[in-house]
């Protein structure tokens, strides 16, 4: 057993170490004041101070985070309502079909998604831009966060909402004081997912964007399509920072929300 564990822990280190190098390869050179990512001469920060000092990349980096913060938020509300919809289907079939409807849209290729929705647009004469971008993130966000809710539904003992409504409880205290705290880790977990998937995607936004408005995968996108620049090396490391403290701060909050129980039960 314990030569097992020693070859699974090696087969670890090394998928983490394939799926790391390049992205701390990427950082090591955002530092490198010769201009390049071949020979490292000294240390500088000037390639972030550029960052900082370009306004027009300061405000792609601000409607990012704000389309970002729109679709997780309104995405989490409508994914919440959908969980608790499918959960509350009876029928079997019925159930299923919904959630094989909702899974399509996860598996589904971005460039079939996006492509949708750039006809879908056109079509009906929304303006490429803001709205178009926060319509496109929200649609694929809401199914993330169904997926992340469902499971704490299916959890729940109905005992708990049954012994709330011989207590009198009305249908909307059942719902805002046993379902959604129950269910509140996988609501967390349904939006920090739906605003890390917002953050990093480039394939839709890169559809449905317009003249005037773009985000920060896509202008990566463009300013790596006109050579190498460091500057884009630190743009990339600050995102990578900002993604694991998301992840860390998703961690501490998941792990508040296993102890607080424990507490309560014991009090």
């Amino acid at each position: 057993m314990r030569g097992k564990n020693k070859w699974s822990n090696i087969y670890l280190v090394l998928v983490f170490a394939v799926l790391y190098a390049p992205i701390f390869y990427l950082m090591f050179y955002s530092f490198n004041s010769g201009g390049s990512m071949r020979d490292f001469e000294s240390f500088t920060l000037d390639y972030y101070k550029e960052v900082f000092a370009d306004t027009r990349l300061l405000i792609i980096v601000l409607n990012t985070f704000v389309i970002a913060l729109l679709s997780a938020a309104i995405s989490t509300i409508l994914g919440v309502i959908g969980a608790i919809a499918i959960h509350h289907v009876r029928s079997n079939r019925p159930k299923q079909t919904l959630l094989t409807l909702n899974n399509v849209l996860i598996v589904s290729p971005d460039v079939i998604i996006g492509a949708s929705f750039l006809i879908l647009f056109t079509m009906i004469g929304i303006k490429l831009g803001f709205v178009s971008v926060l319509l496109s993130h929200i649609a694929f966000s809401v199914p993330i966060v169904v997926i992340m809710v469902l499971p704490k539904l299916q959890e729940m003992s109905t005992t708990l909402i049954d012994a709330a409504r011989d207590l009198g409880a009305s249908s909307w205290q059942v719902l805002a004081r046993v379902v959604l705290p129950f269910i509140k880790p996988g609501i967390f977990a349904g939006f920090f997912m739906a605003l890390t998937y917002s953050l990093d995607d480039f394939a839709v936004t890169f559809f449905v964007t317009g003249n005037g408005f773009s985000t920060l995968s896509v202008e990566i996108y463009s300013r790596a399509r006109q050579g190498v620049s460091l500057s884009i090396n630190a743009l990339s490391t600050l995102i990578f920072l900002f993604t694991i403290i998301l992840v860390v701060g998703y961690y501490f909050i998941n792990q508040r929300n296993v102890k607080s129980p424990v507490k309560e039960g014991r009090g």
